[in-house]
């Protein structure tokens, strides 16, 4: 994988948008929750979704709204991010705007679908594509029982579909063994592009 020079040396003063996106299911929720202790050490914010169905906030630290709601939050420019995916309305708060101007690094649970509107707004947005077995993820799904066996089904398909679409710049973080695997090569990958120096 190749990198430019951003991450050597001093830490910028505009603080770096950490993407973190992958498949439903492949545990970017528990990630999260499991790297936040050390992200707060760091002083990295983990902004909190805004999602148009409660059940989807299961997991996460997520703030839900109906879809009028989100609709009129969005008019009013309430979203610094935002996107559809899987029937279901998706907002990043544009308070994380705020906090990079700070100097403040922000982790945001993303999109796959959107990772291009993101880099063009953020062109030096950390990217990194959580990842996991076929199985395991089915299993996952299965487990968690919020959609039926159809509709995991197309989430698998459209799994596949997207999976090649990612350019050399995308990190990789498999997730299919234990969480302190994945949380500690996220927060080599942090280091790696200099958002950390411990």
């Amino acid at each position: 994988m190749q990198h430019d020079a951003r991450g050597d040396g001093p830490l910028a003063a505009h603080g770096r948008l950490i993407y973190l996106m992958g498949p439903s299911g492949s545990g970017k929720d528990s990630v999260i929750d499991h790297a936040r202790p050390a992200l707060q050490a760091l002083g990295v914010a983990v902004a909190r979704r805004v999602i148009t169905r409660s059940a989807e906030a299961v997991g996460e630290v997520a703030h839900s709204v109906s879809p009028w709601q989100f609709a009129t939050l969005r008019s009013n420019g309430a979203f610094a991010l935002d996107w559809q995916a899987n029937g279901l309305s998706y907002g990043i708060p544009v308070e994380i705007d705020t906090w990079l101007a700070e100097g403040r690094s922000v982790l945001v649970n993303g999109s796959r679908g959107h990772l291009q509107s993101a880099r063009a707004k953020y062109p030096d947005l950390v990217p990194i594509l959580l990842t996991v077995s076929a199985e395991v993820l089915r299993g996952r799904l299965l487990r968690r029982a919020r959609e039926g066996v159809a509709e995991i089904e197309e989430r698998l398909a459209r799994n596949l579909r997207i999976a090649g679409q990612f350019d050399e710049g995308v990190y990789l973080l498999d997730n299919s063994t234990t969480l302190d695997a994945a949380v500690q090569r996220l927060l080599a990958i942090l280091r790696e592009e200099g958002v950390s120096n411990v």
